[in-house]
């Protein structure tokens, strides 16, 4: 027995699916045959100058070659789409075996807002309640809010979300509720008893969504109250003037909300860390857009936590399932793999759609036809949320090198023997390159 969990803890953690052939061969055909009557079709429009308008005739010929052109790149990602499928059981054998310490690495999960008034509280505040929620080792779970309008209202609602998350938590990994968003969750119409087995469940849960309620009452409190921005600008509880009344112009806030310092749920276990940020702004300089955000909350979990690996979300994509982070772990640490995965892109879903998709709002020709095209290519493009980066791969550090890295690859033998010539050059670029690696 203890073989066989040898053998499956060296397995790969994930599986290509390729989709049936069944499915893509009538697609293939059709393509095929389009690309054979627009080559007749350009056959024809050569061969057929319009003598009258040459120059008219010349440009629309240009233009219908670009349009043949852009279809057919377009065409290509999709001959071959893919699936994949993780394997959590050996990612748990590997590297978080019970009775052991866990041996997965450390996440930070970036979430960005801006405008509380354009961005609801109360969906930013599912958001993170989701995040803390996550089937992961707690100590290994960082929730990083970028507040880039540094509005107090987001603040305050973060400290509410932070104590309703001492509740909220352990309800949710005791009773194994899907999705750990409290809003969706509740509006679930489902049989919310299936597969629970605790006789105390529904009292529990009748009990938690009455805190829920509360807590989106003081939430809107707080929204109702940030309508009118007093002359003075906002202070704090301590009589002191918020730093950042100025969005343009305050220095950069860090507020740990949870963390090691006393971040308990209700029933005395560490909740993930909750860290509010909000980066200097300085008038003269154009640092008002998402991607400074993330710099900045790159630098700033880098001294905090320093998680081996980055999850971005908006502030209104919530986690539909516990156990995201184990499956990007899938890829991340796989033994074979791992070390050439840059990111993760997790496809997206969507609530409150119209059923019928009549505008295509539901993004599935994106997510489930082009995304895995290009996966079957080489891989997804990043999307700009819910992605998970190695962080190595964005600080841009050189990859470490070896000593059998280093070597020439040109061997020359000598009449006595097989032994490698290391000339002078090549021992001083071993001498450079081994210093860089230690760096």
């Amino acid at each position: 027995m203890q073989e066989e969990e040898v053998d499956d803890a060296r397995l790969p953690l994930s599986r290509i699916v390729p989709i049936p052939a069944n499915q893509l061969n009538l697609y293939r055909i059709v393509i095929i045959l389009r690309l054979i009557i627009l080559c007749f079709f350009f056959q024809y429009r050569v061969t057929h100058p319009v003598r009258d308008a040459y120059g008219l005739w010349l440009v629309s010929v240009i233009c219908e070659i670009w349009f043949a052109l852009s279809w057919l790149l377009d065409q290509f990602p999709k001959w071959y789409p893919i699936n994949r499928e993780t394997y959590l059981d050996r990612l748990a054998l590997r590297y978080d075996r019970e009775g052991e310490p866990s041996q997965l690495c450390p996440i930070d999960i970036f979430v960005s807002t801006v405008d509380p008034l354009k961005e609801p509280p109360l969906i930013t505040a599912n958001t993170v309640l989701s995040i803390l929620a996550v089937d992961y080792p707690v100590d290994k779970v960082s929730c990083y809010v970028s507040d880039d309008g540094s509005a107090m209202l987001t603040f305050e609602s973060l400290s509410e979300t932070a104590e309703f998350a001492r509740k909220w938590v352990p309800f949710c990994k005791k009773h194994n509720i899907e999705p750990r968003a409290p809003e969706f969750y509740f509006q679930q119409k489902i049989d919310y008893l299936k597969d629970k087995i605790q006789p105390s469940f529904v009292k529990e849960r009748r009990a938690m969504k009455r805190e829920y309620e509360e807590f989106k009452i003081r939430i809107n409190a707080l929204v109702a109250k940030a309508q009118k921005v007093p002359e003075e600008g906002w202070t704090m509880a301590d009589g002191t003037a918020w730093p950042g009344n100025n969005p343009r112009d305050h220095p950069g806030m860090i507020q740990v909300f949870l963390g090691h310092s006393g971040g308990l749920d209700t029933d005395g276990n560490e909740l993930p860390r909750l860290v509010y940020v909000s980066r200097e702004k300085r008038p003269g300089f154009q640092h008002h857009k998402k991607a400074g955000a993330m710099n900045a909350l790159i630098r700033v979990s880098a001294v905090l936590t320093n998680g081996a690996y980055l999850l971005n979300v908006d502030c209104d994509h919530y986690f539909n399932s516990s156990k995201a982070l184990r499956e990007a772990m899938c890829f991340m640490m796989d033994p074979a793999l791992g070390r050439k995965t840059c990111y993760v892109q997790f496809p997206q879903r969507f609530d409150g759609i119209d059923l019928h998709d009549r505008y295509a709002n539901r993004n599935i020709v994106f997510f489930d036809i082009n995304m895995k095209g290009l996966d079957g290519i080489q891989g997804p493009m990043y999307v700009g949320t819910g992605c998970c980066f190695n962080r190595q791969a964005l600080y841009g550090y050189d990859p470490v090198l070896t000593e059998a890295d280093l070597e020439p690859n040109i061997v020359v033998k000598s009449c006595c023997g097989g032994r490698k010539k290391k000339s002078k050059s090549y021992m001083d670029n071993k001498n450079r390159m081994m210093k860089r690696t230690e760096l």
